[in-house]
């Protein structure tokens, strides 16, 4: 059986598919992709085909059909709105059609893909928008509502599927009134993309500053991995008697989302099939109806699928890898995946937002093998792990793990003191503590942000404890995560407050300033100072000890 390494070598050389050149971003060194398109756009054109694209309930369309959607889009964004390259063109809802057709007609004419979080509440929303100035948001009836709270916000609304009054222009009316011819713009590799919000440690999300090169990089990492272990194992791509089907049912405005399921979908002429809401057994439905080969998805909703598969007597025969990522599985649903499903193996990987959801990659008998490693490193990306100090650590020792390369940002929308945080010397500080073994896998232990991973989902406890502080009553706040076998954590949090507050109380008090999934799921309330440490900061491992012994 031939190595990782002896596949990786003939795959990328000189004159290969994936040929890999190194190349220097702003003085960056990078393995880069010879033979990547030029950009998203030239992504999009190169695969419109006749084939399904996207199911969507009981809509279907062809690549062609989504292609003639977003070329419309895109000429009335350029017509009635005066959009120009470098502007940025926000999206705001569930994962209809509208979504892929917004972001592929902002990514084609320059503009910059704002996913916006959907479960943002109104002033999030607000937030959102002020921070990136859309001149143009896409939204969906729930969206809008929220808009509609926030007399500030300007970005014109083009309204997706609306059943009700709104501001702004129906969707289906706009693009009546244009051709399906894509205007023609320049853009080269490195002009920005996409912004992604994701959490920090305090504050708002920061949006992270995606280029054409950064996304493009992920979806050929990902391709490259998947004919790597192919010539490892000394087999052929399998001929299906039906279309490559994905299922889609993390969100959009999620890297996961948006690449390792939508974007990677164009060269391999994949079927998306997209649903409203996670739901398991509609889930398993839609596996043995459309005949789906792959799913990814946090660990939570894995886990859920493996419920749904052992209670129903559904034909999940299609069904060959169930992917992971946001957060670690436990090794037993590794094992569980393997035993629940008669054909598909598990695979996970690690990435961040930062990254476009590439670092690491683990799948089949090396997962089942090693079920609490995050895989070895992409070819594309170089990993270290270091102290403290920044001293380079050698194998299976514990540090920060650090991460460059082609498919990490340049930095976030500006916000120039997070980038001086964060990059160092080119590479980025992923705040997570790991160690790689002898054979390079990667294994993550800890983390050194200040964050809770719900569901996949990115909690920054700063965010949190600062509108925990915005009640009057409240004097003092510790948020920290809180063990849960489903979503892995959820939100905890110990309060200091005056007067006759209660949890019924400051919950509906946070449901006006974060979304629903921030809100502490567990809130011990106390009637005196919070302990301290002799800095004068609050004493937060001691009082999550002490509250995790309250909440069991």
């Amino acid at each position: 059986m031939r190595t990782r390494q002896e596949t990786l070598a003939e795959l990328t050389a000189p004159g290969a598919d994936y040929e890999l050149a190194q190349i220097s971003i702003n003085g960056v060194p990078c393995r880069a992709f010879v033979n990547a398109p030029a950009n998203l756009g030239a992504l999009y054109a190169e695969n419109v085909s006749d084939e399904t694209f996207l199911v969507y309930e009981d809509e279907r369309y062809t690549f062609q059909e989504m292609y003639n959607l977003a070329a419309q889009l895109a000429s009335a964004l350029v017509d009635r709105y005066g959009v120009e390259k470098g502007d940025r063109v926000a999206i705001s809802m569930r994962n209809y059609p509208e979504w892929v057709v917004g972001f592929t007609a902002a990514t084609s004419i320059g503009a910059i893909a704002v996913a916006m979080n959907a479960w943002w509440e109104a002033e999030e929303i607000e937030m959102g928008l002020d921070d990136c100035g859309a001149k143009v948001i896409l939204a969906d009836q729930e969206r809008i509502e929220r808009i509609k709270q926030r007399p500030g916000i300007t970005a014109e609304v083009i309204a997706v599927r609306p059943v009700s009054d709104h501001p702004g222009v129906e969707f289906n009316k706009l693009v009546a009134g244009y051709p399906a011819e894509m205007p023609t713009v320049d853009v080269a590799h490195d002009d920005p993309a996409t912004i992604f919000y994701t959490s920090g440690s305090t504050g708002f999300p920061k949006g992270a500053l995606a280029s054409h090169r950064n996304i493009l990089s992920a979806l050929l990492s990902w391709e490259l991995d998947g004919a790597s272990a192919l010539l490892m194992a000394g087999t052929e791509k399998p001929e299906l008697p039906y279309q490559l089907a994905t299922l889609l049912g993390v969100p959009l405005f999620h890297a996961t989302g948006s690449h390792a399921v939508y974007l990677s979908c164009y060269r391999s002429q994949r079927k998306m099939v997209s649903m409203y809401k996670w739901d398991a057994d509609l889930g398993a439905d839609l596996i043995e109806r459309e005949q789906i080969a792959s799913f990814v998805a946090p660990a939570a909703m894995t886990g859920d699928l493996i419920q749904a598969a052992r209670r129903s007597h559904r034909d999940l025969s299609t069904l060959l890898t169930v992917g992971g990522g946001g957060a670690p599985r436990a090794p037993e649903q590794v094992r569980d995946i393997d035993e629940s499903f008669s054909t598909a193996m598990p695979n996970t990987g690690w990435g961040m937002t930062e990254t476009n959801a590439i670092g690491t990659g683990i799948g089949g008998q090396d997962y089942l093998e090693r079920p609490d490693s995050s895989g070895r490193a992409s070819a594309v990306v170089d990993l270290k792990i270091v102290d403290e100090d920044g001293n380079e650590l050698g194998t299976n020792e514990r540090g920060e793990l650090l991460i460059r390369g082609v498919s990490v940002i340049e930095g976030y929308w500006q916000r120039p003191e997070a980038n001086a945080e964060t990059f160092v010397d080119g590479w980025l500080r992923t705040g997570d503590v790991a160690y790689l073994d002898d054979d390079g896998f990667v294994f993550i232990v800890d983390r050194i942000k200040d964050l809770i991973i719900r569901g996949g989902e990115n909690i920054g406890c700063g965010e949190v404890e600062a509108a925990i502080l915005e009640h009057p009553e409240v004097l003092e706040a510790s948020v920290y995560a809180v063990p849960d076998e489903r979503m892995g954590e959820e939100v905890g949090a110990t309060v200091y407050a005056e007067g006759s507050l209660d949890e019924s109380d400051l919950r509906a008090f946070l449901a006006e300033h974060l979304a629903k999934f921030k809100i502490p799921r567990y809130i011990l309330m106390r009637d005196e100072p919070l302990p301290r440490i002799a800095s004068g900061k609050i004493y937060k491992p001691g009082i999550r000890e002490q509250a995790l012994a309250l909440f069991g």
